[in-house]
């Protein structure tokens, strides 16, 4: 992993500093710097296997990175830094092309999986998206064109992905070709229809349980989002859940973390 370097873009010097910290014990090269315009020189000066860079910056922004990499330096993974206050911005990072954001206060544990999904991301030479072993998307229109395109884009990022579509328009086929795009194909697709799940034990099934939190829990049980921990949890038909388990959805999707039902430990997922 020697090879490998890090672009690190902070104007806090602190900031910088525990990056490069973290990041240089996990055997990588890093280069820091604090502005925009020192990172589009760094850039274009060497090879960059991943950039993390803060949001607001004092000659730009992050997003003026993200978009640059896209269009310039296509093989390079970027990842945004961003504090309270600033998810939409993150938001328009990860629709410009951002592999993921992280939030500040930073987490080592969640940096260095965001770095490691990252460098996997760099390393894979992903199929075509129509060559995937068990999955094709048929059709040469417009239409399924820029779908193909935009599955390419999704399966770079870390990003929750909404699918919409009629029933048998192919939902499962993308969530599928998505996965095996990206750093994830190695890992679990786990599919589920929500529909199916009875009303009293859809928290378990997503969550897990442990052993006598309720009347018939005869032993610990991991729920769907450990099971499919690493890779790709597709949800079909969400809006068939209960709407207090889609708040439960909401913000496992959000903190990146579950609780199973009836312990007070939050497993990141």
């Amino acid at each position: 992993m020697n090879s490998k370097t890090v672009l690190i873009i902070d104007d806090e010097p602190d900031i910088r500093e525990l990056l490069e910290i973290t990041i240089s014990r996990m055997g990588l090269h890093t280069e820091a710097v604090g502005c925009v315009a020192d990172a589009l020189h760094c850039l274009a000066s060497r090879p960059i296997q991943l950039c993390l860079t803060d949001i607001k910056l004092p000659d730009g922004t992050g997003l003026d990175i993200v978009r640059h990499i896209q269009q310039h330096c296509s093989d390079t993974a970027v990842a945004v830094i961003t504090a309270f206050g600033s998810t939409e911005l993150a938001v328009e990072a990860l629709k410009a092309g951002a592999f993921d954001f992280i939030n500040k206060p930073l987490a080592v544990d969640q940096l260095r999986n965001l770095i490691k999904s990252a460098l996997r991301l760099e390393n894979s030479q992903a199929s075509p998206v129509d060559s995937s072993r068990n999955t094709r998307l048929l059709g040469e229109s417009e239409q399924i064109r820029r779908l193909r395109e935009q599955i390419n884009k999704l399966a770079r990022s870390q990003a929750p992905v909404y699918i919409s579509g009629e029933s048998g328009s192919g939902k499962e086929v993308v969530a599928r070709l998505i996965h095996a795009n990206g750093p994830r194909s190695n890992a679990p697709f786990v599919p589920v229809n929500c529909g199916a799940i009875p009303g009293e034990l859809v928290e378990s099934e997503f969550f897990g349980h442990v052993k006598g939190s309720f009347t018939g829990a005869y032993g610990d049980k991991e729920g769907l989002f450990e099971a499919a921990n690493g890779g790709t949890l597709f949800l079909d038909e969400v809006a068939d859940l209960p709407l207090s388990m889609q708040v439960k959805l909401l913000r496992a999707i959000q903190e990146k973390a579950i609780r199973r039902v009836g312990s007070n430990q939050e497993i990141p997922v």
